[in-house]
């Protein structure tokens, strides 16, 4: 798996979404609270209670090396499910990302850490650890379904999720496109436009 979800890494968010025919897409404003991070692995995830970060601690119980942790409640609101103790086990224990569909805290020391996070705010206010959530169930986040074991892939531009049983067909799409995109690239240096390489020219201006 290691290095279908590194090419998938490197490949990105972006890349991989229109590869993947335009699925998955994370419809959210998220926060790289790691800027140039890049990251991809199956999810494990964690379903809090409202303003609850109980399920958090007991993900890190189950974490295992690679994986991303996602991190959501049934309304995301601006209440820090992570800070930088979490974080640490997250780190220690080996995970590849986190995706938090909340906000965090303690954002000096986790750029510092280095670990991949994605949140959707950054807020001091903690939140309670008093009610059981769910571990390991499909949830949504952003208007993209994600079931345990599927792909978060993360960077710059957001986060796309590709189901498990379609990582390699995506990864394949994936690759074809970035080398379709780099021969366009190369024409595009030497003075070609995109108006006339796309057929543009005759949507704007008729046959």
């Amino acid at each position: 798996m290691s290095a279908l979800t590194d090419e998938l890494a490197r490949l990105g968010a972006a890349t991989v979404y229109e590869a993947s025919g335009r699925e998955g897409l994370v419809d959210a404003d998220l926060i790289p609270i790691v800027p140039g991070a890049r990251a991809c692995g199956p999810a494990r995830i964690a379903r809090c209670a409202q303003d609850d970060n109980l399920m958090v601690h007991a993900a890190m119980a189950a974490l295992q090396p690679g994986e991303v942790l996602v991190l959501t409640m049934p309304e995301p609101t601006p209440v820090a499910l992570l800070g930088d103790l979490l974080a640490t086990q997250a780190l220690v224990h080996g995970a590849a990302g986190i995706l938090v569909d909340a906000a965090v805290r303690d954002c000096a020391d986790l750029e510092e850490m280095g670990l991949p996070i994605w949140a959707r705010w950054v807020r001091s206010r903690g939140a309670l650890k008093d009610t059981p959530g769910e571990l390991d169930v499909p949830v949504l986040v952003g208007g993209a379904r994600i079931r345990p074991g599927d792909l978060v892939v993360m960077d710059a531009d957001g986060a796309t999720i590709v189901a498990a049983e379609r990582a390699e067909d995506v990864m394949a799409a994936s690759l074809a496109r970035e080398g379709k995109e780099r021969l366009k690239r190369e024409k595009l240096q030497a003075g070609a436009l995109s108006y006339e390489l796309d057929g543009l020219r005759a949507v704007v201006e008729g046959p």
